[in-house]
């Protein structure tokens, strides 16, 4: 028995005082009025409508039951109405994880005009580079970087992907030279970018064949903005992401070489939990985020 068709099906059959027109009312065959009734007294434990072919009367503890029915009905349907504005236009807390540089270089420059196109709407953007479990820490929406996105039960959109480059300050290679080849950085000062899923081993691509180089790094860390620093400060080399020294490399701070090979490229994703019944708060936020990075 649906519990809830039932006590609707009681409801409009004792307020109609009529199983044939309850049925017409909720779109049932006047078998299926019966048997919802006949189910909910057996459910109950007791009598809550006398009938006949000709007539039907509540009982005394139909009529009971049938108020508290009602309450409980209008009570639901309350509650659904509740929802509505909701399910209508975004508001609410929306809470989003993602990775502090990038958020810090590429996204939380935008952030004031998405909140302001949604006034009902609050942020709570957590900047954090590890990967979060964002069922169980509660946010709506994450952005991950990575090479290869592991199969999972999360639904993920890609937004856009950062390549690569190699690089170093002038005041490097004027001391230490430049690599003519990726197996020449192994003599070079290595400076890596821990959280990286490919932090000990970079990979160069060129005329159909790959060389993989085991990095040696005396600076291991957990941020992109810190190897931007040490490579400023001339103490080694990096693969980093291109955007992350973009105005550098563009200064003549920064010197990229090995160019033409060709490195790794970084996705980065939305990742949320069910494409059923999305929020309109990560619709929206979805949206903006497509929108954001869908240029160059």
């Amino acid at each position: 028995m649906d519990r809830y068709t039932a006590l609707k099906v009681f409801r409009s059959v004792a307020e109609l005082n009529n199983f044939a027109h309850a049925g017409r009312k909720l779109g049932l065959s006047p078998a299926a009025i019966s048997k919802n009734v006949a189910e909910l007294e057996a459910s109950v434990g007791t009598r809550l409508i006398n009938r006949t072919t000709r007539r039907m009367a509540l009982t005394d503890e139909g009529r009971l039951y049938l108020d508290h029915v009602v309450r409980g009905l209008d009570a639901l349907e309350d509650a659904d109405k509740a929802l509505d504005p909701v399910r209508q236009a975004p508001g609410g807390t929306l809470r989003v994880a993602a990775p502090m540089t990038f958020s810090l270089m590429k996204l939380s420059s935008a952030i004031p005009t998405f909140l302001s196109r949604y006034p009902d709407l609050s942020l709570d953007l957590n900047l954090d580079d590890r990967r979060v479990d964002i069922v169980r820490e509660g946010f709506d929406i994450a952005i991950r970087g990575s090479d290869n996105l592991e199969d999972s039960s999360l639904i993920a959109r890609k937004l856009t992907a950062m390549p690569h480059v190699l690089c170093a300050s002038p005041a490097y290679f004027e001391a230490q030279g430049e690599p003519a080849t990726p197996a020449d950085l192994k003599s070079h000062s290595c400076v890596r970018f821990s959280l990286s899923g490919h932090a000990g081993t970079w990979e160069f691509r060129k005329d159909g064949r790959t060389e993989r180089v085991a990095v040696r790094a005396r600076y291991s860390v957990t941020s992109s903005l810190a190897v931007r620093d040490a490579l400023r400060a001339g103490f080694g080399l990096s693969l980093i992401p291109s955007p992350y020294v973009e105005d550098d490399l563009a200064s003549g701070r920064l010197r990229q070489v090995l160019s033409d090979w060709d490195t790794v490229d970084t996705a980065l994703y939305a990742i949320y939990p069910s494409r059923q019944h999305i929020a309109p708060k990560v619709r929206a936020f979805l949206d903006f985020l497509t929108e954001t990075f869908s240029g160059p």
